[in-house]
């Protein structure tokens, strides 16, 4: 067994610690973590990519080009950006709230559509687009991450057992901040049926 997870988004989203909590939960497991980032400019609003593959016998970070089996994409035009990693066999999640970069609010780029960013990454696999974003909001705009993952979850999408993602949880972040993680989480699985 391998997997290959892609998480897209922009800084401050919250997806390297994303990456972490995933990868915590797979070590509960016994797999081989692999780890891998791509800071834009590490900043608040610069594109953020992180790797992550886990399996019996994974060695490098690194996810080639059509071989994702899933993308957690936090920001949608994030998705659009990164879509070369998806391929046949893989699924996306796309959060619908976009998050504008200084070049789209001074009118430098176009911001795409979500129908455009949506039609683009359907012609190369399945997606799911949803207001994510929206529903975090509710329990707590960081817990962003954490509901796509209950939902990617529900889907039958990430081959993890729930306990492990709540000890993920768990080690990953403050004691503080475990109970509305779990909210999300499980409120991430209710939308998934």
């Amino acid at each position: 067994m391998e997997f290959n997870l892609i998480i897209t988004g922009v800084g401050g989203q919250g997806g390297l610690t994303l990456s972490r909590i995933i990868g915590n939960a797979a070590m509960k497991e016994g797999y081989n973590v692999r780890i891998g980032e791509t800071l834009g400019m590490s900043q608040r609003y610069g594109s953020v990519l992180s790797y992550l593959r886990f399996g019996e016998e994974v060695y490098s970070p690194l996810i080639e080009e059509g071989n994702a089996n899933l993308m957690l994409a936090l920001e949608p035009a994030e998705a659009l950006r990164n879509a070369r990693f998806l391929g046949k066999e893989s699924y996306a999640i796309i959060n619908a709230h976009p998050i504008h970069t200084a070049t789209t609010l001074v009118g430098k780029e176009k911001y795409p559509s979500l129908e455009e960013i949506e039609a683009a990454l359907r012609r190369v696999c399945p997606v799911d687009v949803r207001n994510f974003q929206e529903e975090a909001d509710k329990i707590n705009p960081r817990t962003l991450g954490v509901l796509m993952l209950g939902y990617a979850y529900g889907k039958g999408l990430i081959p993890l057992k729930k306990e492990s993602i709540m000890d993920g949880i768990r080690e990953t972040l403050r004691e503080r901040l475990w109970e509305i993680n779990f909210k999300a989480l499980k409120r991430g699985i209710e939308l998934s049926r």
